[in-house]
């Protein structure tokens, strides 16, 4: 019979069980998920059923996680993530978010900018933990990439963006995210990539302070290397500060239109 191994097709004896299966592919096993749930060492299987078999604190291989993604994406989409270089322009809020998004996805190579480091104000929307205040943020989110997914080339720079520069950090990149707090930084960056990267386009965001409604925040396409993530309209100010929730609402939506155009869909 067969069944799904760790996202393989594999043939086995008919009637075997979890504890055979395991002794067989992936000896010293303790966890062993069934289906969708744990389940003893002595369950049999049946035809069709699908097994994980893990090794706790074992980190998988690049083939095995990459067979993980290619089921969840399909290889068309994998193969294309991968193969992709997406740059980041700060890593606050927003740049860390589409960050953590594009890893788990399977991005193959992400280029990140940013000069600050973290400290407690960022806590109440930015990917950063307490043990990495002081850190570059580029360096504690490097780190935080690798833990989730080990097999994606970062590459961090701690550097303020500026005219100069931004063609050269982020040459070869497909897609630029624009991820400032400040408008002049947010107009200096899509200026920079549209002058002198000819061949990317960039994905920005304006308008996600406070706690409106979900809906207002939306994804436009100005133009057609420019898209813009956001109600357009509300800014941080007293009494309306930027918050995790719709901040992480904008991100997700600028990492969604980044993985779109990497797949060569547009938005209307």
């Amino acid at each position: 019979m067969q069944l799904r191994i760790n996202e393989r097709l594999v043939d086995v004896p008919a009637g075997a069980t979890i504890a055979v299966i395991r002794d067989r592919c992936k000896p010293g096993a303790d966890v062993l998920i069934r289906n969708g749930f744990p389940a003893p060492p002595e369950t049999p299987l049946v035809e069709g059923d699908e097994l994980f078999l893990i090794r706790r604190g074992e980190l998988p291989t690049q083939e095995e996680l990459e067979y993980q993604l290619v089921a969840r994406h399909t290889p068309r989409v994998y193969e294309r993530l991968k193969e992709a270089r997406v740059g980041i322009a700060g890593v606050g809020g927003l740049g860390s978010t589409v960050a953590i998004a594009l890893a788990r996805v399977g991005v193959g190579r992400l280029v990140l900018a940013d000069f600050d480091i973290v400290e407690p104000s960022n806590l109440n929307r930015q990917q950063y933990f307490v043990d990495q205040l002081g850190e570059y943020k580029v360096d504690a989110l490097t780190a935080t990439l690798r833990r989730i997914n080990p097999y994606v080339a970062v590459t961090p720079h701690r550097v303020l963006l500026g005219p100069e520069n931004v063609a050269p950090l982020f040459a070869g990149c497909t897609v630029v995210v624009e991820a400032f707090d400040r408008a002049e930084m947010k107009s200096m960056l899509v200026d920079a990539v549209m002058t002198g990267l000819p061949a990317t386009t960039v994905v920005a965001a304006s308008g996600l302070a406070g706690y409106g409604p979900n809906n207002d925040i939306r994804t436009v396409r100005v133009s057609r290397r420019l898209y813009l993530v956001g109600d357009l309209t509300s800014e941080a100010r007293p009494g309306c500060g930027l918050m995790a929730p719709r901040v992480g609402i904008a991100a997700s939506q600028q990492a969604n239109t980044v993985i779109r155009l990497l797949l060569d869909e547009t938005e209307p």
